[in-house]
């Protein structure tokens, strides 16, 4: 009886002692990433950023600013489209899905020139999405690059009209007196990319590859060619403009927009390259294998990534962090995007 009650003594002692190492453990846990606490621990958006936030009324959903020489662009601080108004018609550059069914009213608000041209920058719905309110214009032309095309054929979506009048490099379009050079990129989508560019305005819009104001989108605007979205800000750089539009966000940008995300961009991939290739990676595999054996190489691989990446971006965000608007929610994301290049594409 005695031997019975010494070992449910102990085994309540081990219980307890379990429990209270259970909680201690949970209590070291870092939240999930979407908790509140998690969340709140971002720097939130900058003063200077939120100053420029369009006045959006709410029975509308948009806003419409002239930018000068026939220019209009439409926000409604989460996308951005833009029309120019000529002698003979108006010529659209995209139609969001968030408010491209509104832009034929908010242009016959503007002008009674009738919409001639639908100009699409690529493929993304995002932008694009909302082209399914000019389906009933008469001779309408939706212009595009033969691949964006080919694409939307495929795809077969409605809210996606197919372009009815393509090119493979370089297209311009004159009307009423005013001109527009297209002119593909590959910095982003798969089926390319447009630069449109108003001379008359000096205005040039690119979509998904600077936001004014703020670091880019996840992953360098999930560029789908990081070696081309390095050129991007110079072949912007050529052009003679002062209105500038990304297609996202709060704000219309300058030339300045440019040259500080390329500043930015140009920062984490010099960063990334100099913390990986400077780093004794025989030296850190051979330490790691001691830890978790040589057999699970993904593993091993991981584990190198995920200390370059965190290297860099202890590094990179406090330069930045103050300059630009959601660094934190997106640097690791662009620091991977860098060392995929760096290490799978990039000459040593």
């Amino acid at each position: 009886m005695k031997r019975h009650t010494c070992i449910l003594a102990f085994v309540a002692m081990l219980c307890v002692h379990l429990l209270a190492q259970s909680s201690q453990q949970a209590s070291m846990q870092l939240p999930p990433e979407d908790s509140p606490e998690t969340l709140q621990q971002y720097v939130p958006v900058l003063s200077s950023v939120k100053a420029q936030f369009w006045k959006i009324d709410p029975t509308l959903g948009y806003a419409v600013h002239s930018v000068g020489g026939g220019v209009y662009v439409i926000s409604d601080n989460g996308w951005q489209s833009a029309f120019l108004v000529t002698d003979e018609g108006v010529i659209v550059f995209d139609a969001p899905a968030s408010f491209g069914k509104s832009i034929p009213s908010a242009i016959a608000k503007v002008t009674d020139k009738p919409i001639k041209v639908l100009v699409y920058s690529h493929t993304h719905k995002d932008h694009i999405g909302g082209s399914a309110a000019f389906k009933d214009i008469k001779g309408l032309q939706i212009v595009a690059l033969d691949t964006v095309a080919d694409f939307l054929k495929e795809m077969n979506d409605p809210n996606r009209l197919v372009p009815n009048v393509t090119f493979k490099t370089e297209k311009t379009i004159s009307l009423g007196g005013k001109t527009v050079e297209l002119t593909r990129h590959d910095y982003h989508s798969n089926e390319g990319d447009l630069f449109i560019y108003v001379p008359q305005a000096k205005f040039i819009m690119a979509i998904d590859c600077v936001t004014p104001g703020y670091a880019p989108f996840s992953g360098f605007d999930i560029t789908t060619n990081f070696h081309e979205y390095l050129k991007v800000f110079d072949q912007l750089l050529t052009y003679d403009f002062d209105t500038f539009v990304g297609g996202h966000l709060t704000s219309i940008g300058t030339k300045q927009d440019v040259l500080m995300t390329k500043e930015f961009t140009i920062d984490v991939y010099s960063t990334v390259k100099r913390i990986h290739n400077g780093m004794d990676q025989a030296a850190f595999w051979s330490e790691t294998v001691k830890q978790i054996g040589p057999d699970n190489e993904f593993l091993l691989f991981k584990v190198l990534l995920d200390k370059v990446v965190d290297e860099s971006v202890r590094e990179i965000q406090p330069r930045w962090i103050n300059r630009l608007a959601g660094v934190d929610v997106w640097l690791p994301s662009h620091v991977r995007t860098a060392l995929i290049y760096v290490r799978w594409d990039d000459k040593g």
